[in-house]
């Protein structure tokens, strides 16, 4: 039985689940044109948001007019995890996630989240691109998700309004931010911090009311949120590089032909170069803001205090995986 991830009404729901079956059973022998939804969460500006349209129009193009993809973006079907919840079930078609959420109900995947496990962004590719990253999105199909391409979003760095963060010793008695999710928790308490969770569009007045001293994401978060201008500490540690993934509904997708989902992979492997690219440029440019608005960026240089810090994560969300985070460690 999946673990639900977020209580979701079952009236609501079971009305959303039949209507998604009247409506797709029987896609797979029609020749009509056949309209499915994407769930995004950023705003229609975003990286992620932008190469999901490309998404969309690569599949349209290549299917000759016959899937049209519609983006539904800034949360307008819902925030992650009911949108997760609801591609299990078919309510939804196709959705691009953080894979944290994706790990609340297939812990496996928390490997290719492991604090200081890549290099840098190249190695992550690397691995993403390879037999493991084909092995994890594989691994999620006995949750009802199929896992179509890897979206990437920069390293996550802490920031915070109180002082620069030099050493371990730092993070002693702030309070950091941090998603739902237990690694993450477990990880602020390694490195001697007190995790708090408050939800990401209420995390600005939090922090400029001191209610948590400050958080960690990637550079576009920190500059299009304006978080910036109340936590100016911004410290370079790339604790995390946490992979984003487009995902597909397998109730939805086994009633379209193999031909056609080939072409949805094909296309969403086609849509990751694109995505990076754009990644790459708003990147920079919010990199740039930050500076020009006066925050005081800190690059740890030597992080073998915090890499020893958090070793014990990876005996609790990797034990039975140690041969793949060995593989992913060694890949050059």
């Amino acid at each position: 039985m999946l673990k639900r991830i977020f209580k979701y009404s079952t009236l609501i729901f079971l009305g959303i689940l039949v209507s998604s079956c009247n409506d797709y059973k029987s896609i797979r022998e029609s020749k009509e044109v056949v309209y499915f939804r994407l769930a995004e969460t950023h705003p229609g500006d975003f990286p992620t948001t932008i190469a999901d349209r490309e998404f969309a129009r690569l599949v349209e193009e290549k299917t000759n007019g016959r899937i049209i993809i519609k983006v539904y973006d800034n949360e307008s079907l819902g925030d992650e995890a009911s949108v997760i919840e609801q591609v299990q079930f078919g309510g939804i078609d196709f959705a691009r996630v953080m894979i944290g959420r994706v790990a609340e109900f297939s812990p496996e995947l928390n490997v290719l989240q492991l604090p200081y496990l890549y290099r840098d962004d190249e190695h992550m590719w690397k691995v993403l691109n390879s037999h493991i990253g084909d092995y994890f999105l594989k691994s999620i199909e006995d949750e009802g998700v199929i896992g179509l391409g890897w979206y990437g979003a920069g390293a996550r760095n802490f920031y915070n309004s109180v002082k620069e963060i030099n050493s371990l010793e730092d993070f002693q008695g702030l309070r950091f931010r941090v998603v739902e999710s237990e690694m993450a928790k477990d990880m602020i308490r390694a490195l001697g911090a007190s995790p708090v969770f408050i939800p990401y569009g209420k995390l600005y007045d939090a922090l400029q009311i001191g209610e948590v001293d400050g958080a960690e994401n990637n550079f576009p978060s920190y500059e299009t949120s304006s978080h910036y201008k109340v936590a100016k500490y911004y410290t370079l540690d790339e604790h995390m590089r946490v992979p984003e993934i487009l995902i597909a509904s397998k109730k939805i997708m086994e009633r379209i032909t193999e031909e056609d989902l080939e072409i949805i992979k094909e296309c969403a492997r086609q849509t990751q170069l694109f995505q990076r690219e754009l990644w790459r440029k708003k990147e920079k440019e919010s990199k740039d803001k930050v500076y020009q608005a006066g925050c005081i960026i800190t690059e740890i240089e030597d992080k073998e205090e915090f890499i020893k810090a958090v070793e014990p994560l990876y005996d609790k969300y990797a034990k039975d995986y140690m041969d793949i985070v060995k593989e992913i460690k060694e890949m050059r």
